[in-house]
């Protein structure tokens, strides 16, 4: 609740865009409570955050705990924010009760994980896991036009260490669901094993302005029209992949959007998602199709601009997390996250691990979003214990 007043909106939620002065204030917040419990900061060339609690052996690699600070425009005070300050309980409890862990443990605050700013989302992560070149992530530009670069200096969070220079031995998320599963099955824990593949898309449209009166209907050349019927295809598209297939037009712009010209040009977003990435490919396939026989005498640009593919988790994180609920008594199920998280891409260069816990009508990227305490507590716990068992198997093998 005391980061949820960063950036608060009138209907609780929460607009704290990545790399805003809201950010840089959440981040100092962070920075300071993780400085109070002994840990040492260091930033990288993205501005991923990392706090550190040495552990016994220097040379393991330390354990992290990852999640993102940053919010959807409409978001809500747990998405992303739980996992991070998680992290931050886990290293106040092992500070308090003097428990010394072989590994380093490591809390982080990953960038741009959402993309609302900057697309794609999970940017800096993705850097770090060798997705994408720092200059690429440097290069883009928000709907203002600022570059990711000129942002991230602006609020002076630019580290040294170059992203992806920095070895970890493995890596836990606690996160909200984002869905009803759980709440609907009465359990406390998701144990995560993976995330589904998604692709995010950016279309344009360029038709003709002309007069809203004066030009006849059979003569006009209407963007929005055209965009209108795409928008249809595309929820046409994740039914007929249903259950598991899902699509959103979540972004749309109609130029010069004024209320007497025929709209001459218009840019949406499309996200396409499932958890098998050959049904996603023929998802794309029939989204182009649909497209080209829409457009008419429109004229159609269509560029992926993200393709993340389906990813599995790592077998023993995954059993460290199951073996901890079930430690601490827990109703608990297997799960695969239908949103996109951090760990997706660190999981390509570290052992990674998920922890789901409900959110109150599987409502998510709303301002409405809620958690019950005591489930949020419920994750910590059993992060606390996963983190406890991963260093326990390192220091034995």
């Amino acid at each position: 609740m005391e980061t949820a007043s960063i950036g608060a909106t009138s209907k609780g939620g929460l607009c704290r865009l990545t790399l805003t002065d809201l950010d840089a204030k959440v981040r100092a917040w962070f920075v300071a409570q993780c400085e109070a419990v002994g840990c040492t900061v260091t930033l990288d060339d993205m501005g991923n955050i990392f706090a550190r609690r040495p552990g016994r052996d220097p040379a393991l690699p330390p354990i992290a705990i990852g999640s993102h600070l940053d919010t959807q425009p409409t978001g809500g005070k747990f998405d992303g924010v739980i996992g991070v300050l998680a992290g931050l309980e886990v290293l106040r409890v092992l500070e308090e009760s003097g428990t010394r862990t072989e590994a380093a443990i490591e809390v982080i605050d990953w960038t741009n994980e959402e993309g609302s700013r900057f697309a794609p989302a999970m940017l800096s992560s993705g850097v770090f896991a060798g997705a994408f070149t720092r200059q690429w992530a440097y290069d883009r530009t928000d709907r203002s036009g600022v570059r990711f670069e000129a942002a991230l200096d602006a609020i002076g969070y630019r580290g040294e260490q170059a992203c992806g220079a920095h070895p970890l031995s493995a890596h836990f998320e606690l996160h909200i669901e984002q869905g009803p599963i759980l709440e609907a099955e009465d359990a406390v824990i998701g144990i995560v094993t993976g995330v589904q593949g998604m692709r995010w898309y950016e279309v344009t449209l360029d038709g003709r302005e002309g007069h809203a009166g004066a030009t006849p209907m059979r003569l006009r050349q209407d963007a929005l029209l055209g965009a209108s019927r795409m928008v249809v295809a595309i929820a046409a598209i994740a039914a007929r992949h249903a259950p598991d297939a899902v699509g959103t037009v979540g972004l749309i712009e109609s130029r010069p959007n004024s209320r007497n010209v025929v709209p001459g040009q218009v840019f949406f977003t499309v996200d396409l998602r499932h958890p098998d990435d050959s049904v996603l490919e023929t998802m794309e396939r029939e989204m182009h199709e649909a497209f080209d026989a829409a457009k008419g005498d429109l004229s159609l640009s269509v560029e992926r601009v993200w393709n993340n593919q389906a990813v599995s988790f790592d077998p023993a994180c995954i059993d460290a997390v199951r073996v901890s609920a079930g430690r601490l008594g827990l109703a608990s199920r297997e799960i695969v996250s239908g949103a996109g998280h951090d760990s997706a891409y660190v999981a390509r260069v570290a052992p990674t691990g998920m922890i789901f816990v409900p959110c109150a009508g599987g409502l998510s990227h709303n301002e409405a979003e809620s958690a019950e305490r005591d489930h949020v507590a419920a994750g910590a716990a059993v992060l606390l214990s996963a983190v406890l068992e991963m260093d326990r198997r390192l220091s034995a093998g």
